[in-house]
C-alpha cells in the first residue's frame, strides 16, 4: 500500500494540460482502492486537486473529462471525489464558503421514507439536526457533508455538517455490497447535530446546477466504460477473431454516440448556464447508461472469463460499474424525460432534426 503522498505541485504554466496533471496525480495512488485505503487516497486527491472548473462556467467538458479520467482508474475513488467537487459547486452556487484545504466533503441527499433528517432547532442559519440519512458514501472518512433535511414546515433545506462531533454516528451494519464496496455507503445517525444551513428552502433542488451535477455523473460512467472497452481493443489487436472485432465494433458505436452527446450537453450547459437542464441531463444519462450496458455485454462475450478472474483492475471495475450506474432511476428517469418532451411544444417540430 502506498502512503498518503504529499500534494503534487499544480501546473505552473498556463498552457499545461490539466488532464495530464490528473493522470500524474493518479499515478501516485495505489488503485483500485480498498476500504482501508480509500480514505487516504481521497484526502490526497482532494488536497492536490481541490477544485474542478465550475459547471456552466465555460469549461464543463473539461470538468467532465477530468472526472472521466479518474473514473477510468477507480470508480469508488471517483464516487468520493465527484461528491467533493459537487459540494464545492453547490456551495459556490448558493453563495457559501468553499471547502477548506485538506477536507473531504460528501453530499448526502438520498430521500428514503424510513431515513429522514429533520431540523429540530434553528437560529438563523444555525440549526440542529436529528434523524437518519441513508446511502452516505465515504461516511467513515469524510470530514464534512452537505445533508438534505426537512424543516418543521415540511420544506427541504440543505445543511453543512462537520462530521467530527458527538451528534454524528456512522452505522456500519447492513453494507454487503461487492461492487462499490470501498465507498462504504452506510447509514449515518444524527442526534442534535450542529449544522449550518446553506441557501434558502428548496434551493438545493431548484438551482440550475442540480441537473449539471446529475449530468456529470454520466461522465464518470463513461470514463469507466471506455476503460473497459480499451481492454477489448487491446485484445482485438492481438487476435484475428471476427467475433471479438464485432464486439469491439459494438462497443465503439455505443461509446461514440454517448461521447458525442456528452460533448453536446456540456456545450449546451455552458451556452445557457441558467436554463433548466432536466431534459439534457436525463437524456445524456440515459444514453451513457445504454453505452455502459453495451460495453459490459461486449467485454464479457468478447473477452471471456479471464480478465474477470485474473486482472484485479478489470475485475473491480466490471463489478463496480453495474452498481454505480444504478444511480440512474431507469424507467422512472425515462418517463420524466418523456414527460418533459411531451410538455415542450417544440419537441414535435425539431427535437430530432439533423
Amino acid at each position: 500500500m502506498k502512503p498518503d503522498l504529499p500534494a503534487i505541485p499544480r501546473p505552473a504554466a498556463a498552457d499545461d494540460d490539466p488532464l495530464r496533471y490528473v493522470e500524474r496525480l493518479l499515478d501516485t495512488l495505489d488503485v483500485p482502492v480498498g476500504s482501508d485505503t480509500i480514505g487516504p487516497a481521497s484526502r490526497t486527491l482532494t488536497r492536490s486537486l481541490p477544485t474542478l472548473p465550475q459547471p456552466g462556467d465555460g469549461q464543463t467538458l473539461l470538468r467532465w473529462r477530468m472526472l472521466a479520467a479518474i473514473a477510468a482508474r477507480d470508480l469508488s475513488l471517483v464516487k468520493i471525489y465527484e461528491a467533493h467537487a459537487d459540494a464545492a459547486a453547490i456551495l459556490a452556487e448558493l453563495g457559501a464558503a468553499q471547502p477548506g484545504r485538506g477536507t473531504v466533503w460528501a453530499v448526502w441527499a438520498a430521500q428514503m421514507p424510513d431515513a429522514v433528517v429533520r431540523i429540530v432547532r434553528r437560529d438563523g442559519e444555525l440549526a440542529r439536526l436529528t434523524g437518519v440519512k441513508a446511502w452516505c458514501s465515504g461516511a467513515a472518512f469524510a470530514t464534512d457533508a452537505l445533508v438534505t433535511c426537512t424543516g418543521d414546515d415540511g420544506r427541504p433545506w440543505l445543511g453543512a455538517v462537520e462530521l467530527a462531533q458527538p451528534g454524528v454516528e456512522v452505522v456500519t451494519r447492513g453494507w454487503h455490497a461487492v461492487g462499490m464496496h470501498a465507498t462504504g455507503s452506510v447509514e449515518v445517525h444524527f442526534d442534535d447535530a450542529a449544522a449550518r444551513l446553506v441557501g434558502r428552502p428548496n434551493a438545493y433542488l431548484e438551482r440550475a446546477g442540480f441537473w449539471f451535477g446529475a449530468a456529470g455523473i454520466a461522465a464518470c460512467w463513461y470514463g469507466a466504460a471506455a476503460a473497459l472497452a480499451t481492454r477489448l481493443a487491446h485484445a482485438a489487436t492481438r487476435r484475428d477473431d471476427p467475433h471479438l472485432r464485432a464486439h469491439l465494433g459494438a462497443a465503439d458505436a455505443a461509446l461514440s454516440a454517448a461521447r458525442a452527446l456528452l460533448r453536446e450537453t456540456a456545450e449546451q450547459i455552458d451556452r445557457a448556464p441558467t436554463s433548466d437542464a432536466l431534459a439534457p441531463a436525463l437524456r445524456v444519462r440515459a444514453a451513457v447508461e445504454t453505452a455502459v450496458e453495451a460495453v459490459l455485454h461486449a467485454t464479457a462475450r468478447g473477452l471471456g472469463a479471464a480478465p474477470f478472474c485474473r486482472d484485479r483492475r478489470f475485475a473491480r471495475m466490471a463489478a463496480d460499474l453495474p452498481v454505480f450506474v444504478r444511480q440512474s432511476h431507469a424507467e422512472h428517469d425515462l418517463a420524466t424525460l418523456g414527460g418533459a418532451l411531451a410538455a415542450d411544444a417544440a419537441t414535435e417540430r425539431e427535437a430530432w432534426s439533423l
